[in-house]
């Protein structure tokens, strides 16, 4: 999948709020987490990125604060608060049990139905 618009309604959130679950991150730096963790498979593109930052900071699901980037640069560090791990459990209880259930579908065979 070469850009968000391909990811299932809700997904990038959910991806967002692991990638920051994992360490505070800004902005870029939760781009590239997401694509490294996917293998590259995944490129999340600014335009979806940030808005859905946004949008996750105003829900109370992560918090920010100013910091410096590797390079120096002043940078909004994103992280995640106590309510957004329960948004992350609850999104990751979904998430496998939806995954599950397209996998058992799609490795059904003739004979099973």
């Amino acid at each position: 999948m070469r850009d968000a618009s391909d990811l299932l309604q809700g997904t990038l959130d959910m991806l967002i709020l692991k990638a920051v679950s994992l360490g505070p991150l800004h902005g870029y730096g939760v781009l590239l987490r997401i694509q490294q963790l996917s293998r590259d498979v995944l490129d999340v593109r600014q335009g979806s990125l940030y808005p859905a930052l946004y949008r996750l900071q105003s829900a109370g699901l992560i918090a920010s604060t100013w910091g410096r980037s590797e390079n120096q640069r002043r940078a909004k560090f994103y992280r995640l608060t106590p309510r957004g791990r329960r948004q992350l459990d609850s999104e990751q209880e979904r998430w496998d049990r939806l995954a599950g259930a397209v996998a058992a579908v799609m490795d059904s065979r003739p004979e099973e139905v």
